[in-house]
């Protein structure tokens, strides 16, 4: 039996090298090797191409006959809903101001699944990890951007139709992958084994590289004028949120590495896709950018500690 000393370097081997890219990318960033340019290049092309195609190549190898597969899956959207719901009206007993409350309840419940997610995922066990998050990620994306247009719609009078969603998110790069690679699975069509030796490839090369430029992009002097309400939104999406998922996959019989990627994916920061919507709705962008931030940085901790109580009790 491994000594706790022995798990908690396994843990720091998860999520050392994914955050210490990130880092490397703040680094980058200061001393001029990152343009914004260039991360903003560089980020648009992993949106767009690069993780809809690692996804696809996942979700075709997925067995869907297998309900372990999809377990997990349903443990991330009950923990997603309930931290809508409690985060919601802990904001309100809190008495946020209803411009904040929106931006508040995003930030506690949208996890950046896409990069930092599939990173920790990859790093703890590898292409079985990437199979086991690929049907998650493209369910709770959908979901997290329907829970975005109603929380800003509701808080800050944003005006997007259900329809104009819809739309948006039929032409979700990242959903289209995924809903494809669902369809090779379905179909029983292996794929070739260039294709597999192509994802291989960007999962070692390019997700570093997309991690860069999570680094790259953050603000560290935005942090200077963090509010309360920044830390305690980051205290439900890097404590709280996880704690539930966990509980609830467990409630549902979930263990092993399928409990972990629901862990990882739910630990992970608020996503950047947050202070987007934010913005575009015309709400505070810089409490927004402050919890993605904040996040980011303390989630090498948080992700950290909760890989290693779960390893140490046997779950994982």
């Amino acid at each position: 039996m491994d000594s706790p000393f022995d798990i908690f370097v396994a843990a720091l081997s998860v999520s050392g090298p994914t955050f210490c890219w990130v880092l490397a990318g703040v680094a980058a960033r200061r001393v001029g090797w990152l343009s914004e340019v260039l991360v903003d290049s560089i980020s648009r092309f992993a949106f767009r191409y690069a993780l809809p195609f690692l996804l696809f190549a996942s979700a075709a190898q997925l067995n869907l006959s297998q309900s372990g597969n999809i377990d997990h899956l349903f443990g991330g959207i009950l923990a997603t809903l309930l931290t809508v719901f409690l985060s919601w009206y802990y904001g309100v007993w809190r008495g946020f101001a209803r411009k904040e409350l929106g931006i508040f309840v995003q930030g506690a419940y949208r996890s950046n699944l896409a990069i930092v997610g599939i990173a920790l995922c990859v790093a703890a066990f590898g292409d079985s990890g990437l199979r086991l998050a690929a049907l998650p990620i493209a369910v709770l994306t959908a979901l997290y951007n329907v829970i975005a247009v109603w929380l800003l719609n509701t808080t800050l009078g944003s005006k997007q139709s259900l329809t104009q969603l819809l739309l948006s998110m039929s032409r979700n790069p990242l959903i289209i992958g995924i809903s494809l690679g669902l369809l090779f699975s379905i179909s029983g069509i292996d794929l070739p084994a260039t294709v597999l030796q192509l994802a291989g490839g960007v999962s070692t090369y390019f997700l570093p590289v997309a991690l860069l430029c999570i680094g790259g992009a953050m603000k560290l002097s935005l942090l200077r004028s963090a509010a309360t309400l920044t830390h305690e939104a980051t205290a439900w999406r890097l404590c709280l949120a996880p704690a539930l998922a966990v509980m609830l996959g467990l409630a549902l019989g979930v263990r092993g590495e399928a409990l972990g990627v629901l862990f990882l994916l739910s630990a992970s920061p608020t996503a950047a896709a947050s202070f987007v919507m934010v913005v575009a709705a015309g709400g505070n962008g810089g409490l927004a950018a402050n919890i993605v931030v904040l996040t980011t940085l303390l989630s090498a901790l948080t992700v950290t500690l909760g890989f290693f109580l779960l390893s140490l009790v046997g779950l994982l």
